[in-house]
């Protein structure tokens, strides 16, 4: 049986949403246990894949990636869906792909420099088998972008 997620395992991964970079002996100064303890706490919730990764966030428009958008997609039948998601996975401007309901069956978030790599992007989408249409939006300004989920109850 897994060991529930208990109040310090939240301080934990609260503090970790702040800062991946937090050194162990920071996090056990702040639950009030030993860094071995913490350690082997943070061990069991990467086993559990409650915590994925560390990772950087990097500022897109410093690399000059100045256009963001999503693209709805719908595709022709769930039997091409796998061919779908191998062509997402070799594009680096796509960052993120979700199945959905609704308008399409798919929604791509791409970070691309410009309108013409916007539109060579799109192009190569639509030309991949089973891909019947797109719909783009282009995001003017972006208010909150997060990875961080909540960690106290959902009013």
């Amino acid at each position: 049986m897994q060991h529930p997620i208990d109040e310090i395992d939240l301080r934990i991964l609260s503090h970790l949403q702040e800062n991946g970079r937090a050194q162990r002996n920071r996090l056990a100064e702040l639950v009030g246990l030993s860094v071995p303890s913490v350690s082997e706490r943070m061990r069991k919730l990467e086993e559990r894949n409650l915590i994925e990764g560390y990772h950087a966030t990097l500022n897109g428009r410093g690399f000059g990636l100045d256009i963001t958008a999503f693209i709805f997609v719908e595709v022709d039948g769930s039997s091409k869906y796998p061919d779908f998601v191998r062509h997402v996975a070799d594009e680096p401007e796509i960052q993120e792909c979700h199945s959905i309901t609704g308008d399409g069956s798919h929604v791509l978030k791409i970070r691309t420099r410009n309108t013409e790599t916007f539109e060579k992007l799109l192009s190569r989408i639509q030309a991949w088998e089973g891909v019947k249409r797109t719909r783009s939006n282009v995001v003017l300004s972006t208010y909150k972008e997060t990875r961080r989920i909540p960690l106290d109850p959902i009013p």
